[in-house]
């Protein structure tokens, strides 16, 4: 029989049937096959929001646990969390808008659209032009800076538990399965089905610390993956996580450290709403408990704008004429679902655009550089394509300004370059890159984070190394050791010919995916790079692969990388290729997972109807 939507949206909206309704939930998603059919699902799904948060949660719990993909801990941590804000997004919605096409893409991939909604950011125009900084010749000593990310800590890592597992993250002790015999021990210092354990966190502090930087950036990501049952506004876990590292670093590592909020902190995972949304919805708990996390190496000003400005911040390094802006990029993530709850387009949450300009504007005017970093990078899948443009807006006017960009997210050793005519992508239009760091996980490869070599006149990166340690080591369990994976100068600098007082420029990177394109061999190392070597994934001409790999190694701009979204049924993104570099999972760094979730469902409900 045809599936009709009105009918059912009818069935749901009655009081009668609010037993039978969390069934009802199957029916809805076995339906969504394409951009039209998401859309007209979320008729019924409103009819249901309209029925409580519990009873739209519920639903989406039972459709889970029906379709027997995940253990029923994962089910009911996932949508008893993300249910909740997705019924007031639909609730909140029109069934035909631009909003409904786009939570349509977040959550299942269809009605995806990679042109940004037109909106100019609010710029003041330069007064006179700025000139570029020049070093002296020859230059000074360099300064050292690290840069580390995505740490997720386990702080329920447990030494003998199964790191074979059925879970979203293993290595922990769960009650359903007590008694069951071990596949796989976790091992003291971690496993590459597990986050990460405390030990080995302190190891890598130390090591960190070891390379006397004179400030460390922390593009973020603290908790671990683990979905967290419970209030989904606040959680006492996460905020003890949040304090623990803060404290652990602060003892650990004499430097400064510049943190920047990631998708991992807050509860549900993700989920950062919007000014405009209910005040009891908000995470400013969140902000509260950085601000004073930080204040010790940001200063009292700097804090209160954590507080006061959803994380962002502004601070200038002692010493330096370097200003450092900290940017929240959840509010332009792809899988934060508190965005959609809105008909009215809102081009800049939480003014953070407009922060950025105003400080940038500040920093012209002093004649200060600035470095930004943030975790998401612009040029990934799962940043929002408007934000992403508008963030490019912003970098073409301070082009002369911004010296540095840092991100992380991906666990992935990468980098994204920005052009002022993304028409004409060549070395001479290249105006910015954004630096991504791997993660300290060992899910993602080998951990690691990187070393940066600091121009103190130009505040240009002159060299990068990568240090990390051998989950394959055999001393690894005992004491990993920590060493240089590759030096960026000595590999790459050698490719391309780089003159040995050349900074790494934007025309630099450009001129390195030239090398990739030409060279099979340099860039299956550079793909041997991307996990340091620990979880390599074959990338070569096969579904074009090594192009679109390139291709998003030269997109600043989400609108211009080469990831396209078909939708469907699978457990990721479906890409043109299947390589780590433009393979995405709906969200790279595993948060709520909402839509590989609902990806697995609707799998296996189409599975059971052949």
């Amino acid at each position: 029989m045809r599936f009709n939507f009105w009918s059912l949206a009818t069935l749901l909206l009655s009081s009668s049937q609010r037993a039978n309704a969390r069934s009802n939930v199957t029916e809805v998603l076995e339906s969504i096959v394409d951009c039209a059919t998401c859309l007209l699902a979320i008729v019924p799904l409103q009819g249901l929001a309209l029925l409580g948060d519990d009873v739209f949660s519920d639903g989406f719990v039972a459709a889970c646990d029906a379709a027997k993909l995940q253990d029923p801990d994962v089910c009911s941590g996932t949508f008893g969390l993300l249910g909740p804000i997705l019924a007031h997004d639909v609730r909140s919605i029109d069934a035909v808008s631009t909003t409904a096409e786009r939570l349509c893409d977040a959550l299942f991939g269809f009605c995806a659209n990679k042109t940004p909604q037109p909106f100019t950011v609010p710029l003041q125009p330069p007064s006179s032009p700025p000139s570029p900084p020049v070093a002296p010749t020859p230059r000074n000593r360099p300064f050292t800076v690290v840069h580390i990310s995505d740490v997720h800590i386990d702080r329920n890592y447990t030494v003998g538990s199964e790191a074979n597992c059925t879970k979203n993250i293993c290595c922990r002790n769960y009650p359903d399965e007590a008694g069951k015999p071990i596949l796989e021990h976790a091992q003291p210092f971690g496993n590459h089905q597990c986050d990460t354990p405390a030990d080995l966190a302190d190891s890598f502090l130390e090591a960190v610390n070891s390379f006397n930087p004179e400030f460390v950036i922390f593009t973020d990501a603290h908790v671990s993956l683990k979905v967290i049952p419970g209030k989904p506004h606040k959680s006492k876990g996460v905020t003890t996580d949040l304090e623990d590292f803060n404290a652990e670093m602060l003892s650990k590592i004499t430097a400064t450290i510049y943190p920047a909020f990631g998708n991992h902190d807050s509860n549900p995972f993700d989920s950062f709403p919007r000014n405009t949304t209910n005040p009891a919805d908000n995470v400013q708990w969140v902000f509260d408990t950085q601000s004073a996390g930080w204040e010790h190496w940001l200063g009292s000003a700097a804090s209160q704008q954590v507080k006061h400005m959803s994380g962002s911040y502004a601070v200038s390094a002692p010493d330096r004429n370097l200003m450092i802006i900290s940017v929240n990029t959840q509010f332009w993530y792809r899988q934060n679902l508190w965005l959609y709850d809105s008909n009215t387009f809102q081009p800049d949450p939480n003014g953070i655009f407009a922060f950025m300009a105003d400080q940038l504007q500040a920093a012209e005017d002093k004649g200060q550089l600035v470095w930004i970093m943030g975790h998401i990078p612009l040029g990934k899948p799962d940043t929002i394509e408007d934000q992403s443009n508008y963030y490019n807006q912003i970098l073409q006017r301070y082009k002369d300004t911004i010296v540095g960009q840092f991100f992380g997210h991906s666990h992935k050793d990468q980098f994204e370059i920005a052009y002022s005519d993304y028409d004409n992508r060549i070395a001479a239009n290249a105006v910015g890159v954004g630096i991504i760091c791997p993660a300290l996980t060992p899910t993602s490869g080998n951990p690691a984070f990187k070393v940066y070599e600091v121009d103190p006149d130009t505040f240009s990166i002159m060299n990068m190394r990568i240090i990390f340690t051998n989950v394959s080591d055999p001393t690894f369990q005992k004491k990993p050791t920590w060493s240089v994976y590759y030096d960026v100068r000595e590999v790459y600098g050698t490719l391309v010919g780089l003159p040995e007082t050349s900074e790494l420029s934007p025309a630099f990177w450009h001129n390195l995916t030239e090398v990739f394109a030409a060279n099979e061999t340099a860039f299956q190392l550079f793909n041997t790079h991307i996990s340091r070597g620990g979880a390599v994934t074959p990338c070569d001409d096969t579904d074009d692969c090594r192009n679109n790999t390139i291709c998003d190694m030269r997109s600043f701009r989400s609108q211009d990388n080469c990831d396209l979204d078909a939708g469907g049924f699978t457990t990721t993104l479906r890409r043109r290729s299947a390589s780590v570099g433009s393979l995405q999972d709906a969200s790279e760094c595993e948060g709520t997972r909402i839509r590989e979730v609902l990806a697995k469902i609707q799998s296996n409900l189409w599975a059971r109807r052949k």
